[in-house]
């Protein structure tokens, strides 16, 4: 299946509508068309993908806050492609060679190099850096993204994704680059740090050339040992040469019962008031490792009207994630409101159509703002039960169990599902993040 990614968006003036506070724009901020794949070869594989990669991030954001110079998050399970994957068109080099990179909010990094080799123009600029990167067994040491040099960082942090992404050792071979990348027509940034791999993974990427990373700036350093300096991301970038007027980026999904669609936007700057309704309700970076790490926020999840489902704790915002993920002991209290069983064949919770008639939404309490996930948000996409093991008469719910505890500093993951029913900025100049709801946060698509 190739990849239907729309051209670039014309540029388009909007204002910040902000709970207590109001923000103007005196720009225009740029959007950029997503496109939203399923991947036909991966079934079954949700959950496990999903807790995998929360292992993973665990490890990650406990390595950098302990400064810890070497430590390993373990997949003791075989891990399948990602199902569910949403991908930008960025142009690298002069003149610029289009690349589908992947959206992962959980690294900072540019990584190319996956199904379409880098092309190496009159603007690339390689550095004395080369760096082995392997994942054998899927050992994945997934924290020295932040404690060695900068090319072994950016690799390792490639090796962490792919090593899921694609079901092998990963390349044997990373380098550092320098060079130009084209967002659109009017955000070209001249110097942008890269990690090219040069020994492309002979499983492919279904489509996909490398990584978009949209993580915070603080998950990117460069240096040999503990306390280097932060190696600017391409949101970074574009704001210290003035391209854009916020150091933040809007992301901007639809629920969908396609396979394939152009259903996203990311927004460059600020944002783009006709995807969202109401005001957007602003939260900091929650304080509380390792969620802190990352897009980290402090949240409550009730069930109905009084049912406590997980108290004010610290989880993550993440496009690499695709489900809700919550802690165990949250999980066994939704099981239980919603009388739901597990599936063996899908790892999902699996309702009858009496619970789901009976289910009651969700409220996600962030930044002092209630937000309703409805009923209809909480189950898979009913005409993409096939295509994920399910059976097409079975209601399949994506709110699944993070795998450990709650009191661990990552006790949820609000992943794509939570994304697609709301609107959100991620802002690096305020270090917080917004979330309003959409058009689509009522829907019933599903």
């Amino acid at each position: 299946m190739v990849l239907n990614v729309a051209h670039l968006l014309a540029c388009l003036a909007v204002s910040w509508g902000v709970t207590g506070t109001s923000i103007s724009v005196d720009r225009s901020v740029v959007p950029l068309a997503l496109s939203r794949k399923l991947n036909l070869t991966s079934v079954h594989n949700l959950v496990r993908h999903d807790q995998s990669r929360a292992r993973a991030l665990k490890s990650a954001g406990k390595a950098k806050h302990e400064n810890i110079l070497e430590a390993a998050a373990i997949i003791s399970s075989p891990v399948d492609n990602q199902a569910v994957t949403y991908v930008a068109s960025v142009g690298i080099g002069s003149p610029p060679t289009t690349y589908q990179l992947l959206l992962d909010t959980g690294s900072s990094f540019l990584c190319v190099g996956e199904d379409q080799a880098y092309k190496r123009t009159s603007t690339s600029i390689a550095t004395s850096t080369t760096i082995n990167v392997r994942s054998r067994h899927f050992m994945i040491s997934s924290n020295s993204n932040y404690l060695f040099s900068v090319s072994q960082g950016v690799a390792s942090v490639c090796s962490m994704y792919f090593s899921i992404f694609s079901m092998a050792l990963f390349w044997d071979l990373g380098k550092e680059f320098i060079d130009q990348v084209t967002i659109a027509p009017s955000l070209v940034i001249p110097r942008q740090g890269i990690v090219v791999v040069s020994t492309p993974n002979s499983a492919g990427g279904f489509g996909i050339d490398g990584i978009l990373g949209l993580g915070p700036s603080g998950l990117s350093t460069a240096g040999t040992g503990i306390g280097g300096t932060t190696i600017p991301t391409v949101t970074d970038n574009l704001f210290s040469i003035g391209d854009i007027p916020l150091d933040a980026v809007s992301i901007s999904f639809e629920p969908t019962t396609s396979e394939e669609s152009l259903n996203g936007e990311l927004t460059w700057g600020g944002t783009d008031s006709s995807r969202f309704t109401g005001s957007i309700t602003f939260t900091p970076i929650t304080t509380t490792s390792p969620s802190s790490s990352f897009w980290g926020i402090n949240q409550s999840i009730r069930y109905g009207s009084s049912t406590s489902i997980l108290a004010s704790t610290a989880g993550i915002i993440d496009t690499g994630t695709t489900l809700l993920l919550i802690a165990s002991d949250a999980f066994a209290r939704y099981k239980s409101a919603t009388g739901a069983v597990l599936d063996n064949t899908t790892g999902l919770l699996r309702l009858t159509n009496a619970q789901f008639s009976s289910l009651q939404s969700l409220f996600f309490t962030i930044g002092g703002t209630a937000f309703e996930f409805t009923p209809n948000a909480q189950i898979w996409p009913r005409a993409l039960n096939v295509d994920i093991g399910g059976t097409s008469s079975s209601v399949y719910s994506i709110v699944s169990d993070i795998g450990t505890n709650s009191g661990e500093g990552l006790d949820f993951i609000n992943g794509l599902v939570f994304l697609q029913r709301f609107y959100c900025v991620l802002d690096s100049s305020d270090k917080r993040v917004g979330l309003a709801t959409t058009p689509f946060s009522t829907a019933t698509s599903n």
